[in-house]
């Protein structure tokens, strides 16, 4: 039976590339479409998501701390290839439910971002299960009306992802890094750096091409991108330093941030009408 809730949630999600209010405001969200054990139907359910590196998402099957695993969780335990929607991306995935001590390391780590899952542990009457969202190999869609709203699209994720880390740095009361935030860094470092040297390899030899009166910004840009990579590596050295401090984090995080919006600020004003005019 369709839950209206999460019908809302979904509609929100897609039509705002992502973005939504009410429980989920400010949070890392995305949808997840299984396909039914026994119907073979196609079921799409709003998660949250914990960020684990190399291409893989955690999402944590609590359902409010329900003594019964939810439905999209057998649905991947029998059928395991599911599609995933996570701002404008949509891709294939692999779900592998962890075991063991991945399992449990992998759930401590949520507990410490978030002690309202060892709330539901302590309620379900159940080990609640872990699983990994392994992404397929290969481009993901991207759902936007024009090449210019898929760049504009893909700044505000990263716009989101490190706000998100600034406000939790912000509520971690101790001095050292969690484990899992050290994750959230790590994930939006190799993020951007992918990002950026798609635009390397791709985007800009493209424009460069077809508009030489950009090559001044176009140089810019790949500049601009040399240098947002020494800030990249700089925040990955504080986070991965023995006994990691939030201090230290904290500051590069800031430095990142202030340049990183300076360089999305330059690139859509001068790119993105450019490539609205092109997807016209």
């Amino acid at each position: 039976m369709p839950n209206d809730f999460n019908q809302q949630v979904i509609e929100e999600f897609r039509a705002n590339g992502g973005v939504v209010g009410g429980p989920f405001e400010g949070s890392r969200l995305l949808l997840l479409t299984t396909t039914g054990a026994r119907s073979g139907a196609r079921h799409t359910t709003p998660l949250g998501y914990l960020p684990d590196g190399d291409g893989r998402v955690l999402v944590i099957a609590s359902a409010g701390g329900a003594p019964r695993d939810p439905d999209w969780f057998r649905n991947l335990v029998t059928r395991p290839r599911v599609s995933v929607e996570a701002g404008v991306f949509r891709y294939e995935a692999d779900a592998v439910v962890l075991a063991g001590g991945e399992r449990d390391r992998a759930f401590a780590r949520a507990v410490g971002s978030d002690p309202g899952w060892a709330d539901y542990q302590a309620r379900a009457d159940r080990v609640i299960p872990v699983v990994a969202l392994q992404e397929i190999p290969g481009p993901p869609d991207i759902v936007a009306p024009s090449f210019g709203a898929a760049v504009k699209a893909v700044h505000d994720g990263f716009r989101r992802e490190l706000a998100l880390i600034r406000q939790e740095l912000s509520r971690n009361g101790g001095a050292s890094l969690g484990a899992q935030l050290r994750v959230n860094c790590l994930t939006a470092c190799q993020g951007l750096h992918n990002h950026h040297t798609g635009e390397d390899a791709g985007l800009f030899p493209f424009l460069a091409e077809r508009h030489p009166e950009l090559a001044p910004v176009l140089e810019r840009l790949a500049e601009e991108h040399l240098k947002l990579a020494d800030l990249l590596e700089e925040l990955r050295a504080a986070v991965t330093a023995d006994g990691a401090g939030q201090v230290r984090v904290r500051a590069e995080v800031e430095r990142l941030t202030a340049a990183i919006e300076e360089h999305f600020r330059y690139e859509e004003e001068h790119l993105i009408p450019v490539l609205d005019a092109v997807a016209h």
